[in-house]
């Protein structure tokens, strides 16, 4: 099957199936409700199966580049959740401590998807370390179907606690220079905003759509925060006007940009919902905004 983009699609196929990435309806709820809005001769199946992942399409950085090292990573859970491992992603040449970003996956764990932007940062000369937090459940399946329904069974508590510990773990890095930035997606986005409240030497944060925090927790931010939010994500979008309005009454140093008329996940090249120039758009102000906060 060609590529599809989100033009391809009904508009109301992909809030229906943003619903059933988000556990708000089950598969075979979405497979029911779909059907009227299927395009292109499609029937619903074969339309889930056009908005799912295309890994291996998609992927810019191979694994196996001379110009990088990779290597996963073991260490304790805080909270007694067993293990917490990570990918991890350096230059295979560095001058001097490089600075450091955790990136944090959406809502099925450390899929390749993820492994690959680790990559790429790592080829603009980050240290980038991805957490798992599947692992403490036996770790990505390999299916994001059964990634979704492991995740329903995360401890909350423990694995915000694991994401703390994965950031301290981190800035203890010999190679790196001891300033960390987090970046996140969808459920990462929203991780990321929680760990500026929680960690005051976080020293960049950059959530795209990611879930917001309360007014209370937004005043603990110390962090410079980058927000990327897509214009066609009314889910995400209802929580911004009272973040933006707690991020100002904070005096929290911010920037915030909404793309117009793209969807949620815009920035994961693996699937139709991908907006080439939105995603190059935000993934280049991200880099910008590392490169001034975690360098020097």
């Amino acid at each position: 099957m060609a590529r599809k983009t989100a033009n391809d699609f009904h508009p109301e196929a992909l809030k229906l199936f943003d619903k059933y990435v988000h556990g708000d309806i089950s598969r075979r709820d979405f497979l029911t409700s779909v059907p009227k809005y299927a395009l292109l001769g499609l029937s619903a199946e074969a339309l889930l199966d056009a908005l799912n992942p295309r890994f291996a399409h998609a992927e810019q950085v191979p694994g196996n580049d001379p110009r990088i090292v990779t290597r996963f990573v073991e260490y304790p859970s805080p909270l007694g959740n067993g293990k917490i491992r990570g990918y991890l992603a350096q230059p295979a040449k560095a001058e001097g401590k490089l600075p450091l970003v955790l990136v944090i996956h959406e809502n099925r764990g450390l899929n390749p998807h993820i492994e690959d932007i680790t990559r790429r940062l790592a080829l603009d000369n980050f240290i980038a370390f991805a957490p798992d937090a599947l692992f403490t459940l036996g770790g990505y399946p390999g299916d994001e179907d059964k990634a979704r329904e492991l995740f329903k069974n995360l401890d909350k508590a423990k694995t915000q606690a694991d994401f703390l510990a994965a950031a301290e773990a981190l800035k203890k890095l010999p190679e790196g220079n001891g300033k960390v930035g987090a970046v996140g997606f969808c459920y990462g986005g929203g991780i990321v905003n929680y760990l500026a409240t929680q960690l005051p030497d976080l020293a960049a944060g950059v959530p795209f759509y990611g879930a917001q925090p309360s007014a209370e927790d937004t005043a603990k931010i110390k962090a410079p925060l980058l927000l990327h939010y897509a214009g066609a994500d009314d889910r995400i979008n209802a929580g911004w006007p009272a973040y933006e309005a707690a991020l100002k009454k904070a005096g929290v140093n911010y920037e915030a940009f909404v793309y117009p008329g793209v969807q949620h996940g815009f920035n994961n090249d693996t699937t139709p919902r991908y907006d080439t120039a939105a995603a190059k758009l935000a993934w280049d102000r991200t880099i910008t905004f590392f490169n001034k906060h975690l360098r020097g």
